[in-house]
């Protein structure tokens, strides 16, 4: 029985090793444009029924409870939190946050499509709108060389003041990408996700329509990490790996006791 104690402590301090980490990036991404944090969920693992309640205890009686003994827990999932961050103002024409669900489409090096709610763009040397990594936003959008007072509206349609040309001219409208289970997107790094089985396929349409958020244009959209928050759920994984520790020690004690009096 104490070596299975053992046992138990121990995937109790790799879970709570692991939330710690998941806490710790959190916090790592706490000024990280369009960062969502994550949560860690855990599972008990597999019981050792060694009594079923009901089965029976003598000819005429049952047993009214069970012995079921639990053998640990292990870590099930991380899910990430899709709350909307706060939006900050940069004053940069460029910088779009997403007020609401959705997601801007990039296209990665090979083709690829990644989503993601940092809106932190800026022109590429050929006039393309392009992520920092230099990824062109999708659909395309070019600016051309001169142009002034560009303008971004809620439905994502940008135009500009271009040169020889007195009236404002459309360069075209960015579309917005949403999921029927945001959750179950894949994490690429970079800011970036990608649409899994879990997620569903994109839905591609113009921002602000069919739930989808408005765009506003010279703000980026702060992670959603609550520094209490995290700070209060690392006090309790601290506390929780703690006691498992001292749970180790105290098995150990009674191994050793057993040891010296058998």
């Amino acid at each position: 029985m104490p070596s299975s104690a053992l046992h138990v402590a121990r995937t109790g301090l790799e879970a709570q090793d692991t939330r710690m980490r998941v806490i710790a990036n959190n916090l790592a991404n706490i000024a990280t444009t369009g960062f969502k944090r994550d949560r860690a969920n855990f599972a008990t693992l597999a019981y050792q029924e060694n009594r079923v309640a009901g089965q029976q205890s003598s000819t005429e009686t049952a047993y009214a409870t069970g012995l079921n003994l639990g053998t640990g827990v292990s870590l099930q999932s991380t899910t990430s939190i899709t709350t909307q961050g706060t939006l900050s103002s940069t004053g940069n024409p460029l910088d779009m946050a997403l007020d609401g669900e959705g997601f801007f489409q990039v296209q990665l090096p090979g083709g690829r499509l990644a989503y993601t709610r940092a809106g932190n763009f800026s022109r590429s040397a050929e006039g393309s709108l392009v992520t920092p990594q230099g990824y062109a936003v999708q659909p395309a959008i070019t600016i051309p060389e001169g142009a002034t007072a560009i303008s971004v509206g809620p439905d994502g349609t940008i135009s500009a003041n271009l040169p020889g040309s007195s009236v404002p001219t459309e360069l075209g409208q960015l579309t917005l990408a949403s999921f029927t289970n945001p959750a179950g997107l894949q994490a690429l790094g970079d800011n970036f996700v990608s649409e899994t089985a879990a997620s569903g396929p994109a839905q591609i349409g113009a921002a602000g329509a069919d739930g989808r958020g408005s765009i506003r244009q010279g703000m980026l959209e702060a992670s959603n990490v609550n520094v209490v928050e995290e700070l209060v759920d690392m006090i309790e994984t601290q506390r929780a790996y703690e006691i498992n520790s001292k749970l180790i020690s105290a098995v150990d004690e009674m191994l050793r006791n057993a040891n010296q009096t058998l």
